[in-house]
């Protein structure tokens, strides 16, 4: 059971100036333990990492290359750079409110309740499509090497398979994580050490150079742009670790914010490094025609590198990788994230159900896989809209994530670090506001149509007297 919490806007123990971070505990916001702790800080970058995905590349290489004008490397080092300052918020905001909930209990708590709601049903839109454009994704890819199976049939066993892991308990989540990421690296070394040697060969007139990371006759501001756009839609995921605050050994204290931004800086990492090796294999190009070869790019270089194996493998990895592992762990934080507003009355009570043996929130689990299947059965084939709505979704959370860093640091607390929590979260909402105002238009309006939709539960919340507020009857 919950007990009743502060109302939001009130003072939050251990968030005011002097205060440590951690010093908070999970009771001081109303809230009894439910879920079980037994993540530490390797599970939690293992987690980080796994959703966003080391090998991403692999399937989008082609259009960023296109975008970029060959120089994918230079646009993931932007991205990183863009990203940071949201990881920075995260980070500020999982110190000051250890809970789970993700962007909805840090603009619930760090400005208001009702501006909580729409950026935890902004972030809802993209958590609840997520798994569904990874299973879609998945199949697709795999329909490529067995056309002879249903893509619809792809979906329904990632589903099963995943809903069966989460079901399980984090634990379960925590030790399947280690196994992918263990079996995406080993892929990624072989194609690294196969390009690299590849490269040294002198293959397909391969050379070592920086032009995959700037090349200055092609540089200009315009690139910039087009790059950062794609860039940081690459890193969306690494806001998810935020959802498991509730399942850190020992209360989240400082954890969360450091996997997050540790997971952040390891995947940047791994992304130039592998797009950098890809793009040297493919010299002088600066984009690739048609859509067959853009979207066969990377493994048309794998095939370059080390053969027809190294590209099987490469795509085979691709799929399971965003079908399986992906996927398992947005369906993860999807269902804290759901766990977490019904909590707060936001949505249907059922959802908050804890099962009292495997302390996971298992009824939001059930309804996230049932969300999943059924789109992606819908959705099969429909990539690129999915993608769409994804982003809006997390963007426009992420802009309520920069206001609610200003508006509790600095407005309500009066703090003194203005690099943290008046500097960064400007440049944040910059970047951020700066991507989603160049959104595609079918897009913004499917996201602002889910946004007035959230418009009107709060009008019903209000009308029918629930309120909207984070205090919980016991």
């Amino acid at each position: 059971m919950t007990t009743r919490s502060e109302p939001a806007g009130s003072p939050v123990p251990g968030s005011g100036p002097g205060s440590g971070p951690g010093e908070q505990t999970l009771e001081s916001f109303g809230y009894s333990q439910e879920l079980k702790r037994s993540l530490g800080l390797p599970d939690l970058v293992i987690y980080g990492l796994v959703m966003m995905l080391p090998i991403a590349p692999f399937t989008i290489f082609g259009a960023v290359f296109n975008e970029s004008k060959g120089m994918v490397a230079l646009t993931y080092l932007i991205g990183l750079v863009a990203m940071l300052f949201t990881a920075l918020s995260y980070r500020e905001m999982s110190r000051a409110f250890p809970i789970a909930g993700s962007v909805y209990s840090y603009a619930g708590r760090g400005i208001n309740d009702k501006v909580g709601f729409l950026a935890g049903w902004a972030i809802l839109l993209d958590y609840l499509l997520v798994p569904t454009l990874l299973y879609v994704m998945s199949a697709a890819a795999l329909n490529s090497l067995l056309p002879e199976v249903p893509q619809w049939s792809w979906v329904v066993m990632f589903v099963v398979v995943n809903t069966t892991i989460n079901f399980l308990g984090i634990e379960s989540t925590a030790r399947l994580n280690r196994i992918f990421l263990f079996a995406e690296l080993v892929v990624l070394t072989l194609f690294i050490g196969f390009g690299v040697a590849a490269v040294a060969r002198g293959e397909n007139g391969a050379r070592f150079s920086f032009d995959p990371l700037v090349n200055a006759d092609l540089l200009t501001p315009g690139l910039i742009f087009g790059a950062l756009s794609i860039a940081v839609l690459s890193f969306l995921g690494f806001d998810g670790i935020s959802t498991l605050s509730e399942e850190v050994k020992g209360g989240a204290r400082d954890l969360v914010g450091r996997a997050t931004l540790v997971a952040l800086c390891l995947v940047a990492a791994l992304f130039v490094l592998q797009t950098w090796v890809a793009a040297l294999l493919v010299p002088g190009r600066t984009g690739f025609d048609g859509d067959e070869a853009t979207n066969s790019a990377f493994y048309d270089i794998a095939w370059i590198a080390g053969g027809g194996w190294l590209k099987d493998t490469t795509a085979v990895a691709a799929a399971l990788a965003t079908g399986v592992a992906n996927s398992l762990v947005a369906q993860a934080a999807t269902s804290r994230l759901l766990f977490s507003m019904a909590r707060d009355r936001k949505l249907p009570a059922f959802l908050a159900y804890v099962h009292p043996t495997r302390k996971t929130p298992e009824r939001a689990i059930l309804f996230v896989a049932a969300v999943s299947l059924a789109l992606g059965l819908f959705f099969t084939g429909q990539i690129s809209l999915l993608s769409q709505l994804v982003n809006f979704g997390a963007l426009f959370a992420f802009l309520m994530l920069h206001v609610a860093v200003f508006v509790h640091f600095k407005l309500r607390n009066r703090s003194t670090r203005w690099h943290l929590h008046v500097l960064a979260p400007a440049l944040g909402l910059m970047i951020t506001g700066s991507v989603l105002w160049h959104a595609d238009a079918d897009a913004k309006i499917g996201g602002l149509a889910w946004l007035g939709v959230g418009v009107l539960v709060l009008l019903f919340y209000r009308l029918s007297g629930r309120g909207t507020d984070l205090a919980l009857e016991d």
